[in-house]
């Protein structure tokens, strides 16, 4: 490839630090991502809530097999579209691959375009199975029978932290720390400083990327133009009728093409909506990067 890394890029190559490199679908993360770990050596871990999944190379956009012939990639291909996967799990197999390339001497670069998956490496997960069943439906016909207003006040008799950062009018975030409280005892506000990440833990380098709005979309689109081309439709149409879970289903793509197998729409309509779709992805991704503060932005 022969890309040109950015001074920032090469400075974290230069320090002893694991390097993350993140930013909006489209904007060319695994290619500097190759390139930086060519430079050093290194091993990318990926940090895609997508690519983990085995049936799906071209809809999510996998490294090609020559760059992970001459690159060892982790996190690629561990579970099927018929399991579910999520943060947690993802941050049990990225935390113990991070630690064996370390072992070895080898340069870490995680990189990816989820926020989710990139703070759950950076700052750890509270457990979540200690929530019990049923509080959540009882805490929504409350907020329904007193109102939301009483709701937020019985949050501030518990956790105060948290009733001053979340909105009186945001109900899902409401119900969502007093499920906590409720199921464990603690409030949600003391369970975030107890999460047990990467961070402070290892010198941590985070460089996200970016591109004038216009530029990214373009790239977006012409990405999607090529997977319709490389044979998105066949991948799948090879998925069949089987029930995916349902992290995969998420994935942009699966759901716009299968309604185009089933004769909802022709196929331009099928990639206008993956362009469409993949846009408001981009949206999101950028608001969620752009929330945290330890990243260093570079415009491409």
């Amino acid at each position: 490839m022969n890309i040109s890394l950015p001074v920032p890029v090469l400075r974290a190559l230069n320090a002893n630090s694991i390097l993350f490199i993140v930013g909006p679908t489209g904007v060319g993360k695994s290619a500097l991502a190759f390139e930086a770990a060519l430079n050093c050596g290194g091993e990318i871990v990926s940090c895609d809530a997508m690519q983990v999944y085995r049936e799906v190379n071209i809809a999510s956009d996998k490294p090609s097999a020559e760059m992970r012939s001459l690159v060892p990639h982790h996190l690629l291909d561990v579970v099927s579209v018929k399991s579910d996967f999520n943060a947690a799990k993802y941050r049990a197999l990225a935390v113990a691959a991070i630690e064996d390339v370390l072992k070895r001497g080898r340069k870490v670069i995680v990189c990816g375009g989820s926020g989710m998956y990139m703070m759950a490496i950076l700052d750890g997960l509270f457990e979540s199975e200690a929530i019990r069943s049923g509080i959540r439906e009882a805490l929504t016909t409350r907020a329904e029978v007193e109102g939301l207003a009483a709701l937020h006040a019985y949050l501030r008799s518990v956790d105060v932290q948290s009733a001053e950062k979340i909105n009186p009018h945001d109900a899902r975030r409401i119900i969502r720390a007093l499920e906590v409280f409720e199921s464990t005892g603690k409030p949600i506000s003391v369970l975030h400083t107890e999460r047990d990440g990467l961070w402070g833990k290892y010198p941590i380098q985070i460089i996200g990327f970016t591109r004038q709005r216009e530029e990214l979309y373009a790239r977006v689109e012409a990405r999607i133009a090529a997977m319709f081309k490389a044979g998105l439709i066949e991948e799948v149409r090879a998925l069949g009728v089987r029930p995916l879970s349902g992290t995969a289903s998420g994935l942009i793509g699966i759901r716009e093409v299968r309604g185009f197998i089933n004769g909802e729409y022709g196929r331009d309509r099928a990639e206008e909506l993956m362009k469409l779709n993949t846009r408001h992805y981009v949206k999101r991704q950028l608001t969620w990067f752009r929330r945290d503060k330890r990243i260093e932005w570079v415009e491409l």
